[in-house]
Parts: C-alpha cells; sequence; structure tokens
C-alpha cells in the first residue's frame, strides 16, 4: 500500500467516526414515535395525511408477532407489485426504448431481489424502462431500507425495554424512516451526485459512431428473436461488427443515491459503479463509499443511546471496525501482491493486479470498495469481483458468509450483530458458570435457540443451494471457470443472495440464453429465506428480551463493553463463521491460491 493509500483509510475512518454520533443521535429522534425534528415544520402534515390514508393509529403499538406479520405482508405485497409491473412494462409509460416484459421468472428473481437483495441477473441498461427503473426497483430500494431500520429498532427496543409485550409500531416506523431520513438524506445526495456528471433525465439512448468498428462474438437467433442451440443445448455464437454505441440515458443519480445510502446495491446499469455515470470521479467514489456505512455505523450509537449504555455500542462499533479494517489489509495486499503467475512469468507489473479493475480507481479504491460493499448488504461494485486474485475474492465471500455485519446494511447489519452479541455473552457465561445476562436481561436456552436458528438458516441456504448447483446439470452449465474458481462463483452466488449483497463473481451465468429458468428460481427462493426466515427468529428474540425484567447489575456481572468484550466478540463472529464456512472455502478460494501459486489457471 501507497501513503496515499493509507491516508485515504484514515480519512475514510475518520469521517465515518465523526458522523456517527450526530446520524446516531437523528435515529433516535427518527425512531421515536413521538420524536420532534428538524423536518417536522414540513412532513409532520404529510405524515399525518399518511397515517390516515393507511388507518393506522401512531400510538398504538405491536407485539412481535403483529410486527412481522406486517413487514411479511407489506413485503409480499410489494413482491406481487413489482412483478406486474415487470411483466407488462412494454405497456407502461417511460419506456422510449420499447423494452419488452422480462420472462416470468426472471421477473420473479427481480421482483424478490429488490424487496431485499439487489441482485440482478439482468442488465439495467439493456432489460428496463425508466418506469420500471424508478417505480418498480427504486422505490424498493426505499421501503427495503426502511424495513431494515425498523427491524433493528425493534430488537433494540427488545433489549431496552423491560417487562413490555409491545415493540413499536411497524407502519408507523416504516413510514418515519421514509420521510424523515432516506427522503431527505437521498435529496441531497442526489444533487450532489449531479454535480459530479451523473446523469438525470429522460431522454432516448444516444448512439455514437466508433472511430474504430469491431468485431464480436453473440449467440445466433432466429427470425423469432430466439437463441439458436446446438446439439448439447449451449447457443450458437456468430460474429458480428459494431460500428456505432449506444449511450445510455436515464434517471440515474437518484436511484444511485438510494442505492448506496440505503445499502441496496441495485446498478442502473450493468457494469455498476464501475460506470463512469454512475461513479465518474474520485470524489463520487469516496462519498459512495462513506455513505453505504453511514446509517449503518449511526445505528451502533443508537443502540448504546437507547439502552443507556454508551460504552455497549461504542464496543460493538469498535469490534465491526477491527474486522473491516482487517478485511481491507487481506483484499489489498492480496491485489497488490498481483497474480504469481505472472510473477514466475516475469511478466509482474508494479500495480499488481489489475483485472477486472478501474483505471481510474486502481487497486486500493477497488479492494476499499469491494470490502465495504460486502461487510455492509450493499452489493454496489465499482470492480469485478471475479477477476480478484484467489485471496482477493475469499475477503468479499466471506464477509457475505459472517452475515455482512461489519457495519452491515441498514438496520440489518446492527440486528444481524446483536444475534453474535447474544451468544458472545451465552458463551461467557458458560465459560465462568453463571447464568448468561445481557443488559441486565437473563439470556435463556428459548432466546441462544432463536439466535441459532436465524444464523443456521443462512448455512443451510447457502450450503444446500450451492450443492445443488455443484451436481446438477443445469449449475454447471452457467460457470465460466472450471475447478476451484468455478466452485467459487456458484457458492459466491447464493452467498449473495442469502446474505441480501447482490454482488457476484460474474462469471456465473445465471439468466442464460437459452432460458433455463433455476439459476433465477433458486436464487430468488434463497433471497426469501435470508431475508424473512432470519428475521422470524430475531423478531421473536426481541418480543422474548422485552417480556424480561432489568435486574440490576452485580459483581458477577458480566461488561458488554471494553476491551475484553469487543475480543469476545470479534471471536465469536469469527469461530461460527469459519465452523460454517471452512471447508466449502478450503475448497474454493484457499485452494485455488495455493494451485495457482502452483501455476494452474482455472
Amino acid at each position: 500500500m501507497h501513503t496515499t493509500d493509507w491516508l485515504q483509510l484514515a480519512l475514510f475512518v475518520g469521517l465515518l467516526t465523526l458522523i456517527t454520533k450526530p446520524i446516531g443521535l437523528y435515529l433516535c429522534q427518527v425512531l421515536d414515535a413521538d420524536g420532534k425534528t428538524w423536518l417536522d415544520p414540513i412532513l409532520k402534515p404529510l405524515e399525518r395525511i399518511t397515517y390516515a390514508l393507511m388507518g393506522v393509529k401512531r400510538e398504538q403499538e405491536q407485539g412481535w408477532k403483529q410486527y412481522t406479520v406486517s413487514m411479511l405482508l407489506f413485503s409480499l405485497i410489494g413482491v406481487v407489485f413489482t412483478y406486474a409491473i415487470l411483466r407488462c412494462q412494454y405497456y407502461l409509460p417511460l419506456n422510449p426504448q420499447g423494452f419488452v416484459g422480462l420472462s416470468d421468472h426472471l421477473a420473479f428473481n427481480t421482483a424478490i431481489s429488490f424487496v431485499n437483495t439487489n441482485w440482478q441477473s439482468y442488465g439495467g441498461e439493456s432489460t428496463m424502462s425508466y418506469f420500471s427503473q424508478m417505480v418498480a426497483l427504486t422505490i424498493h430500494n426505499f421501503t427495503s431500507a426502511a424495513t431494515g431500520i425498523a427491524i433493528a429498532a425493534a430488537l433494540v427496543r427488545g433489549i431496552s425495554r423491560a417487562s413490555t409485550s409491545t415493540l413499536g409500531n411497524f407502519w408507523v416506523d416504516m413510514v418515519r424512516t421514509t420521510y424523515y431520513l432516506l427522503l431527505p438524506l437521498c435529496t441531497v445526495f442526489a444533487v450532489f451526485l449531479m454535480s459530479q456528471g451523473i446523469i438525470q433525465n429522460f431522454k432516448p439512448y444516444d448512439k455514437a459512431t466508433l472511430v474504430e468498428p469491431m468485431k464480436v462474438s453473440v449467440p445466433k437467433v432466429d427470425k423469432d428473436s430466439k437463441p439458436v442451440l446446438d446439439k448439447d443445448g449451449k447457443p450458437v455464437m456468430e460474429e458480428q461488427t459494431v460500428t456505432e454505441q449506444t449511450i445510455v440515458q436515464g434517471p440515474v443519480a437518484s436511484q444511485i443515491a438510494i442505492k448506496m445510502l440505503g445499502t441496496n446495491g441495485g446498478g442502473y446499469v450493468n457494469a455498476n459503479a464501475a460506470h463512469p455515470f454512475e461513479n465518474p470521479t474520485p470524489l463520487s467514489n469516496f462519498l459512495q463509499m462513506l455513505s453505504i456505512f453511514a446509517i449503518g455505523s449511526g445505528l451502533t450509537y443508537y443502540l448504546g443511546r437507547m439502552t443507556k449504555n454508551q460504552a455497549h455500542g461504542w464496543s460493538v462499533w469498535s469490534a465491526m471496525m477491527i474486522m473491516f479494517l482487517a478485511g481491507v489489509l487481506v483484499c489489498a495486499h492480496a491485489e497488490a501482491a498481483g497474480n504469481p503467475i505472472h510473477h514466475k512469468l516475469g511478466l509482474a507489473v508494479a500495480d499488481g493486479n489489475m483485472e477486472g479493475k478501474e483505471v481510474r480507481f486502481g487497486i486500493f479504491n477497488s479492494a476499499l470498495f469491494a470490502t465495504i460493499t460486502t461487510d455492509a448488504s450493499c452489493g454496489a461494485v465499482n470492480a469485478m469481483h471475479d477477476s480478484f486474485t484467489a485471496l482477493g475474492g475469499l475477503v468479499p465471500l466471506f464477509n457475505i458468509q459472517l452475515g455482512e455485519i461489519v457495519i452491515g446494511g441498514v438496520g440489518a447489519g446492527l440486528y444481524g450483530m446483536l444475534v453474535f452479541v447474544v451468544l458472545a455473552v451465552f458463551i461467557a457465561g458458560l465459560m465462568v458458570g453463571r447464568t448468561p445476562e445481557y443488559l441486565g436481561k437473563k439470556i435463556q436456552a428459548f432466546d441462544v435457540k432463536m439466535a441459532m436458528l436465524s444464523l443456521l438458516i443462512l448455512c443451510i441456504s447457502i450450503l444446500g443451494f450451492s450443492a445443488w448447483a455443484l451436481v446438477s446439470d443445469w449449475g454447471q452449465a452457467g460457470l465460466n471457470n472450471a475447478g476451484p474458481h468455478g466452485l467459487s462463483e456458484i457458492l459466491y452466488a447464493y452467498s449473495s443472495a442469502t446474505g441480501n449483497n447482490g454482488s457476484a463473481f460474474a462469471g456465473l451465468t445465471a439468466n442464460p440464453t437459452n432460458g433455463d429458468p433455476h439459476y433465477n428460481v433458486t436464487l430468488g427462493f434463497a433471497m426469501l429465506i435470508g431475508r424473512f426466515l432470519m428475521i422470524v427468529p430475531i423478531m421473536a428474540l426481541a418480543g422474548s428480551l422485552g417480556l424480561k425484567k432489568i435486574a440490576p447489575p452485580s459483581a458477577g456481572t458480566f461488561p458488554v463493553s471494553g476491551f475484553t468484550f469487543t475480543v469476545l466478540l470479534i471471536g465469536t463472529v469469527v469461530l461460527i463463521g469459519a465452523l460454517n464456512f471452512l471447508p466449502a472455502l478450503a475448497l474454493g478460494p484457499i485452494v485455488e491460491h495455493f494451485l495457482t501459486a502452483a501455476g494452474q489457471l482455472f
């Protein structure tokens, strides 16, 4: 790493630290149903009208079951709404390119994806109309982020309250988070992004004539625009001469703002944040990375303030930051070291592994972005993770498999980390022979079962679907690489889908030209499992904690702040992650690293 890289990392961590407290304090105001904010004169009337139209009583709180059912129903309606728009896209307005509706399995995959994950089996600029991008996708970027924050708030209320059966009101949390937090921040951020060169318009796509025509191989299609297949069922390729380039237009800045602040990650175009229309300058790149962590970092301060133990909030934040820094340094070092085969051939360059990276960002910015976007459940990328070295690619993959709790997605990162906090306290209690306590509440068998169930659900989905794909013809047909890298491509796909990330080892073809629906359908179910089956036991945990009484601290109470707790929490996260996924990682990126060092390519 160069001096400028160290300075940028220090600036990033320093600014994130500075904004954590103000955002946390503002979150306390927003997530209090009676909280007052400086936006009240403008938004309070709109909030009241919204409650009246929804038939919601602001003061009426819900138990954990009611809260969870409300969240599930709201998400189900969102899936159906998005599916209908994508299927009927051709007949809807703001479609100057005349894009047809999506296939049933691709619409199913995308509708589920944008309710939580933003996995993309399509190229945005060649598939989605402006109407679909704004109404079907961008709106869900807001509601998905608001849902994550609402669940985190409900869990924190369960921890901080005593002898209560209610955890707030889902509809109130959704409305207030959207109106008072996400919309104002995204409006300001979108204007800034436009100042950097990100487009925001409704113009039809432009075309530019190439100075030098180029030849490309593309799948051959018949008169009905269906792919022509050979006897093995694979697409027949034909060579075409390209003489012009299509330049995408559309409402990009507004989608990028919530894509980053809401840790959604769904790119307007297929190249995502590597495209100059989504990420044109070093400043836009830096602030997009900072925005991914901003709200998630503030939620740790919100945790400390609500539990009246600010040191606990900072300890959770510290554990997250230590794991973040470790990931950045490992990934950056691996990419800077370059490909060992190049070294043996005498072809190594001073810049390391630049494959799949933008020259304007370079190695460190690419490694930093990759680590941040997979620490959070974002999935936006400014470099192609599939082109990273084996160990460089291991970092984002392992980040996702840990549950993306290193700062994490807005809300999702906090409630995921609090599951590990409960387990860490339970382990500490076992070690000293005392009944585990967390902030004065006894951690009992039901609480541990719910915490473990939420983690096992992720493990079963990731490893189960990956194993199915690996032994199936349809799974292997989508691979672009053989051997351990091919395994990593499949493992990354189901980790990303289950972990609500959305990034990919893009060598995997999830939406093949032959129309095979297996990847789209299985990834869709992985996204449903990873988001909603994990939330249900977490909400049950919140309900259980809320019913408990708070006992005053005693000489034997295990402190949930300070160096010892931070180390225990990190150890719990890494140990459980290693136990769950180390065998699969050993067969994928780890063995690929050693084989590459021995001169073998995949």
